[in-house]
């Protein structure tokens, strides 16, 4: 009978539409949890022979207890009682099956609903339906028809695509106007969980009206912002793939590093560390340098190219998806209402008038930390974090440097083999452990930032929270890619003059063929290893972890029993809390970063984002349907400040494209050369143009390779990549004519390459509109339709009154397909 009754009220008239849960105290718990909990006072009571009820201590905690318990019951009936005065009807169950808590069942009368409704202005579907209007010329309606055809076998089959061509018009919500009005009942769970939370249905579009209607419009824009970004990654991924496969097509036929594989050219280079490194062969980096023109070639000038202008065309795509959905969800004309003031905020007003109260000529300490003083406190304590951030980014530094010398050093040939990709490949999973750990501890210091603030409202809690978050991961994800593409290798000095860190430590310097290798292998093991750490560790292995912790504090005897016998809110109980949308936006938005930032040096960036975000969308949907509870549904009209973010970030990524293509890469040199200096125009002669002399005599005392015969004969002279005089010259070892000519074509081509770039994107945002011309057009068509609704019903009431008619039906529900 009880699960006939579900999920209605015990009168089984009064439909369940909200249900709250809470703690209740065990009867005759206090004492054995207290004796459990405080080991000390039971040895003290064991020395004193004294009773456990005679404990002073004991029963000190038992009065705090109470008290604790008293004052959450005195504040909750309160609570219970405000909800009273709204006119909500409420019923309690207490440790009915399951012990230690309470449930309170909400149920909303049908005039509070409609006076909620009235207040807040909701839209309601009426019962006047229209045409929309075509999409423009007969060549794009054809080709609409088209695409809605191909893609026909894409959407999800939820029953809601059958009527595209009709709109009911909508109008806010009158208790005057209820009968021109319905409500869409919708039954929608089982539906989302088999067309929506499946991985075997992951090429079908989402079903982003239902998820809205079950879910509310901030969580369904969130999977709509996903869908349209997943869509927009497919165009990059074919394009990145295309410039991948053109490196692998060319490698063979790629001039600098041929020249490098070739043996005849002899190239002995200098030592890459002090003492224990000695000379080596320049073909011994062949593998290298083959494996950089796959990511360094004439392609990639034109992939960031591309890349800045699909950021561009991403942004303006979601905005006119976020205008359709607007339209679509009467939204239109919905504004932000002023915010109450957060709990903690009133309470920390509170607290603060009853000090002045009770000490009036005493200076609060509270005063002290004021909001200027709160906010230098905050920002010296994410500096710090950053700073931070900067030290574990030296530390891998120092690891590296340290680890390759002793590789060096080892008397074991399985060590001193590979010793280049060890390290990199070893410092990159160090940094991806690192920027893990860190992101986690980053998030609880913002959070714990955020609530010592107090802000006022929950809108402002929230960007301040979301800020604070972005700065600290930001900085921890991207500081060492920074490192890789911008200084290293760039401040070392040159033979005989090395720069040192921390007296003994020589800076690392890029192997031959440019750091571009290695910052493609940290950007490549980063994505990967967050992608699958962060979605099988932390989006599905916790919290089925937290469930089972749930679980077990029930007998596992009675556990199967109950579970036949518990309500839906009963077992709801057991599903993890939702905390909200920021963790899932902040992933999307540093995978973003990823994209964008440095995709000239990792063009398969794109496709590693599309396959994941494939999963992710589908991961998501199944969390949100199976695993949390059902968030309160928030009514939004846009993704709120992740836009500015997003919209900041692609404005960044075109000047850090810029100087990774200038000072990375090989580009601009290849380019000076071939124009400036080759006697034939092409790039022979490129590789011995881009090395120094150095004579080996000039070694700095204790420095000098300790196996100065390990190639087998004597060096006089070495080689290493820089652009400097010869020794024999009369300014020997400065940098060259050559070093300054490349230096300004770099900086030309950043200068040009910004400007010419940011100038296509903002013609590319100003050429598409930002509201599509058709949903212009049709919110102009509604509002004319809605005046002739109304004028028709006002002429209809008249005639009515006449003939002494009774007054229409009130407003009625209309079961949708999904019910």
């Amino acid at each position: 009978q009880d699960a006939k009754l579900w999920p209605y009220f015990q009168d089984g008239l009064r439909r369940i539409d909200y249900v709250l849960t809470y703690h209740v105290q065990k009867p005759q718990s206090t004492h054995k949890q207290s004796s459990k909990s405080c080991l000390c006072c039971g040895f003290r009571r064991e020395q004193k022979n004294l009773p456990a009820h005679e404990d002073p201590e004991l029963a000190a905690q038992e009065q705090r207890l109470d008290y604790h318990e008293d004052d959450q019951r005195l504040r909750r009936e309160e609570f219970e009682e405000n909800l009273r005065e709204m006119g909500l009807e409420m019923e309690k169950e207490e440790g009915t099956k399951l012990p230690g808590v309470g449930f309170l069942k909400i149920h909303a009368p049908w005039d509070v609903l409609c006076r909620e409704a009235e207040f807040m202005k909701l839209k309601m579907p009426t019962i006047k339906v229209y045409c929309l209007i075509n999409q423009g010329s007969s060549i794009a309606e054809k080709v609409n028809v088209f695409i809605q055809k191909v893609t026909a076998p894409l959407q999800p089959n939820v029953g809601e695509n059958q009527t595209e061509n009709e709109k009911p018009l909508s109008y806010p919500f009158s208790r005057e106007k209820q009968h021109l009005m319905y409500v869409i009942l919708v039954l929608s769970l089982q539906i989302l969980y088999e067309q929506w939370a499946s991985y075997s249905i992951f090429y079908k579009y989402q079903p982003i009206g239902l998820v809205r209607k079950y879910f509310g419009e901030k969580v369904g824009l969130y999977f709509a912002w996903l869908g349209v970004y997943t869509q927009m990654l497919i165009p990059a991924a074919i394009v990145g793939v295309i410039v991948f496969l053109y490196g692998c097509a060319t490698v063979d036929d790629n001039i600098p590093s041929m020249e490098v594989c070739d043996e005849r050219n002899n190239i002995t280079m200098c030592p890459m560390c002090d003492r224990a490194c000695s000379y080596w062969k320049l073909v011994t980096a062949c593998g290298t340098a083959r494996a950089s023109h796959l990511f360094d070639n004439a392609a990639t000038v034109f992939f960031a190219i591309f890349m800045a202008l699909w950021a561009t065309m991403f942004m303006e795509h979601w905005k006119r998806r976020q205008m359709r959905l607007n339209y679509i969800w009467d939204l239109t004309s919905f504004e932000d209402a002023e915010s109450h003031p957060r709990a903690e905020y009133e309470f920390h007003v509170m607290k603060k008038s009853l000090k002045k109260e009770q000490s009036p000529k005493v200076v609060s300490v509270a005063k002290l930390f004021d909001y200027k003083s709160i906010f230098l406190f905050c920002s010296f304590v994410c500096s710090m974090q950053i700073f931070v951030t900067l030290a574990i980014v030296f530390g891998v530094v120092l690891y590296r440097v340290s680890i390759m010398t002793a590789l060096h050093m080892s008397s074991t040939p399985t060590f001193r083999t590979n010793i280049r990709a060890t390290v990199k490949t070893t410092a990159a999973i160090i940094n991806l452990i690192i920027i893990i750990i860190m992101d986690e501890v980053y998030g609880a210091i913002a959070r714990w930032l955020t609530i010592m603030e107090v802000p006022k409202t929950d809108k402002s809690f929230e960007e301040r929270l979301i800020f604070k978050t972005f700065i600290l991961k930001f900085a921890n994800a991207f500081t060492p890619i920074v490192y890789l593409a911008f200084f290293r290798g760039r401040i070392i000095g040159r033979p005989g003059k090395y720069l040192y860190v921390m007296g003994s430590y020589r800076m690392e310097e890029c192997a031959h063929a440019g750091c571009l290798m290695e910052l493609c292998i940290q950007l490549c093991i980063t994505m990967l290893g967050k992608q699958l750490i962060q979605n099988n560790l932390f989006e599905i292995g916790v919290p089925k972890l937290k469930k089972m912790l749930r679980q077990r504090k029930i007998d596992k005897k009675h556990q199967e029993e109950l579970n036949k016998t518990l309500h839906r809110h009963e077992k709801d109980h057991f599903l993890g809390p939702f905390v909200g949308l920021n963790p899932e936006y902040m992933e999307m938005i540093i995978q973003f970063g990823m994209v964008t930032l440095f995709v000239a040096s990792f063009p398969l960036a794109p496709l590693f984002a599309l396959l994941n975000n494939v999963i992710e969308i589908r991961l998501d949907a199944k969390k949100f349907v199976t695993e949390l509870r059902r968030p309160i549904a928030v009514r939004a009209k846009d993704i709120g400040v992740w836009y500015t973010l997003l919209r900041g970030i692609s404005k960044v990524a075109v000047i850090v494209n810029a100087f990774v293509i200038s000072f990375t890469s090989d580009f601009i040199p290849r380019l000076v050369y071939q124009h400036m200096y080759s006697a034939d125009g092409t790039l022979h002669g490129f590789v011995n143009h881009t090395l120094s002399y150095f004579n080996v005599s000039h070694f700095q005392p204790g420095t000098e390779p300790m196996q100065p015969m390990h190639l087998g004969y004597k060096v006089e002279v070495c080689r290493y990549k820089d652009y400097r005089d010869p020794p024999w010259s009369a300014t020997p070892y400065e940098f060259s004519r050559e070093f300054w000519a490349i230096l300004a074509a770099r900086l030309a081509f950043v200068i040009v390459f910004q400007n010419v770039v940011m100038l296509m994107s903002d013609f590319v945002d100003w050429l598409i509109p930002d509201i599509p011309k058709d949903i212009s057009i049709q919110i102009h068509k509604e509002r004319n339709l809605i005046v002739e609704l109304f004028m028709k019903e006002e002429r209809g009431k008249k005639y009515r009154n006449t003939i002494g008619d009774p007054s229409p039906q009130p407003l009625r529900s209309r079961p949708s397909s999904q019910a």
